[in-house]
């Protein structure tokens, strides 16, 4: 056994007590826990010093687990999810009533299938989704590398993976599919156009193939500034990668 598989093992082991690891991502280095421990997620805040109104995003191992956090689902968002996931992509959709209120006070929760085969490896392990927040204090930069996590929160958490150096570059894009039209909240990794060409491919679809249950087909494309963002910072904002 290797000895990044090692670290991997003890991780969702740490995971599964309820502790917090940070781990190399598809972008930048990040701070995981269980999302389903509201004891972890709150360590996650604490260890940040992210305020509690700014929610933290979800990492899924797959699309089909998208189902179990949010509802409705608008059918943009699953062809969305099956373009871009895995990878650069945050989906802001409507919660499912199920979810436990710590992960998400507000409406709305931010998920993501990530790139990277050592945070899938961690979320198929637990079996849950996990905290995807960058590993580094609230408004400082993000990190790319083990030792400097270790360098500003090392101390504070119970695990540092060593997996390399992260990509770094642009954070994930984020779009929100919990209105009538699609809504860039970030341009990220997955350029705007990217994000209009797909809603427009999915506008050409027939009905059977938009498999919508739930909801009419969105309008075209909104990339302005949302309403909710102006004049105050977005809630999701800060912490997406």
């Amino acid at each position: 056994m290797s000895a990044l598989r090692r670290e991997i093992n003890e991780a969702v082991e740490i995971l599964r007590k309820g502790g917090v690891v940070a781990f190399p991502t598809d972008t930048v280095y990040g701070l995981g826990a269980d999302a389903l421990n509201c004891a972890a997620v709150a360590r996650i805040y604490d260890i940040k010093g992210r305020p509690r109104d700014r929610q933290l995003p979800l990492l899924i191992a797959d699309v089909e687990r998208l189902a179990a956090l949010a509802n409705p689902i608008p059918g943009i968002a699953w062809f969305l999810a099956r373009r871009f996931w895995p990878g650069g992509l945050t989906l802001v959709l409507r919660k499912a009533d199920s979810l436990p209120a710590h992960l998400a006070p507000g409406p709305a929760i931010a998920v993501r299938v990530p790139n990277h085969p050592v945070c899938l490896a961690l979320i198929k392990g637990l079996s849950n989704p996990i905290i995807g927040t960058s590993a580094n204090p609230s408004g400082q930069p993000s990190v790319l590398t083990a030792d400097e996590v270790a360098q500003q929160l090392g101390g504070r958490i119970d695990l540092i993976i060593k997996g390399g150096k992260c990509p770094g570059g642009r954070e994930s894009t984020v779009v929100d599919v919990s209105g009538q039209s699609p809504l860039v909240l970030r341009e990220g990794l997955i350029p705007s156009y990217e994000i209009d060409k797909a809603c427009q491919e999915y506008l050409e679809l027939d009905e059977f193939q938009k498999d919508l249950p739930q909801s009419a087909a969105p309008d075209t494309l909104d990339t302005r500034e949302s309403k909710s963002s102006q004049g105050k910072h977005n809630v999701f904002s800060g912490g997406l990668r």
